[in-house]
């Protein structure tokens, strides 16, 4: 039977990978789509020589891996060359992460996707979709303190990403992490605790095969 399945999502900046780690852990075993693309494009990942050849030598730093400020000001500023370089890296990302998902042998997995919404690529993997949501000031802030980069390329980044309104309304559960570390964490036992029960719940009800 496949694992009970939570889809993470949230704007750039809200704190998707700190409250991945606080569920992890509690014991849920977590599924990063951004780890693996990490993986995919590092020295040697098995990405890179596509990459290299669709962009040219360019694309890659002097270690081999992904010159990823360099591919941001490439990809952001033209839609074909973002497209080009999703085609190589998304088929790669979303059979890896499946295989994840179906190999886990925790009471539940979080799948980890900051466009879940956007592409629609999990729809059937998962049960329930967790948003972790803050002010849009503050994913300004929080993004530029952590990659460094300035904020207009930030909010192009927004933009290109669903509304925070829309990505709230279909949300089964949401996260707010405009507040302290400890608050964070007090909601994430709360659902840890719900999905450890819907986990249980739906593999009660599961269909028992014959013996």
């Amino acid at each position: 039977m496949p694992p009970y399945c939570i889809g993470l999502t949230g704007g750039i900046g809200s704190g998707k990978s700190r409250a991945a780690d606080m569920f992890a852990e509690l014991g849920a075993d977590v599924v990063d789509t951004d780890e693996i693309s990490r993986e995919l494009t590092a020295r040697g990942g098995s990405a890179m020589p596509e990459i290299i050849a669709a962009f040219g030598s360019a694309a890659a730093a002097a270690d081999g891996s992904l010159d990823r400020a360099a591919m941001r000001r490439r990809v952001f500023g033209d839609p074909e060359a973002r497209h080009r370089l999703e085609a190589i890296l998304h088929p790669r990302i979303r059979e890896s992460a499946r295989g994840r998902v179906a190999a886990s042998g925790a009471p539940y997995v979080l799948l980890v996707v900051p466009l879940l919404l956007e592409t629609g690529a999990y729809r059937d993997l998962v049960q329930r979709i967790l948003v972790v949501d803050c002010d849009e000031t503050l994913q300004v802030s929080r993004t530029i303190a952590r990659s460094r980069i300035d904020e207009a390329s930030v909010r192009a980044i927004m933009a290109a990403q669903m509304p925070r309104s829309e990505r709230l309304s279909r949300a089964d559960d949401v996260i707010h992490n405009d507040g302290q570390v400890e608050e964070l964490r007090a909601q994430v036992a709360m659902l840890h605790a719900r999905y450890l029960e819907l986990a249980a719940q739906k593999a009660r009800h599961a269909p028992q095969g014959r013996h």
